[in-house]
């Protein structure tokens, strides 16, 4: 699990999210989308990420981009929400969601849920902020600081 799952497991405080990112050893992935599908989920495919709709409101967003390719072999156990999973480790999750942030094609309420999740993660880790990208450590460094 990537996004903002990861960041309620690392950060102190949860936040609410309607999509549930994850990511699959792409070998796996056709497999695990036919299952999803076989189970009343409808697959929509992108270049980055298959993303998958069922009843209710939550989705299912398997992130595709290679960027997200070893996170697995780094991934810790957890439980999350009373369910047990592999999580992004929290270097990961940072390092993710400070892509995201980056990403200028994202729309402005997404980077800015993404930067508050890396205040967020850096609150509850402080070690973290030597971690972040130099463009974005100041404008979280700002934001911790308000």
């Amino acid at each position: 699990m990537i996004g903002g799952l990861a960041v309620n497991h690392w950060a102190a405080e949860p936040m609410a999210t309607a999509d549930v990112d994850i990511v699959i050893g792409a070998k796996d992935v056709e497999a695990c989308v036919q299952a999803l599908e076989e189970v009343g989920f409808q697959a929509e495919r992108f270049a980055w990420s298959v993303n998958l709709s069922g009843s209710s409101k939550v989705t299912i967003q398997i992130s595709t981009d290679v960027f997200y390719e070893s996170f697995p072999e780094r991934a810790v156990d957890a439980q999350v929400h009373g369910i047990q999973m592999r999580v992004a480790s929290v270097e990961d999750t940072l390092a993710g969601k400070a892509a995201a942030y980056q990403d200028p094609k994202r729309r402005g309420s997404k980077r800015q849920k993404d930067l508050l999740d890396l205040v967020r993660l850096i609150e509850s880790h402080p070690h973290l902020l030597k971690l972040l990208p130099d463009s974005v450590r100041p404008v979280v460094e700002a934001s911790l600081a308000t």
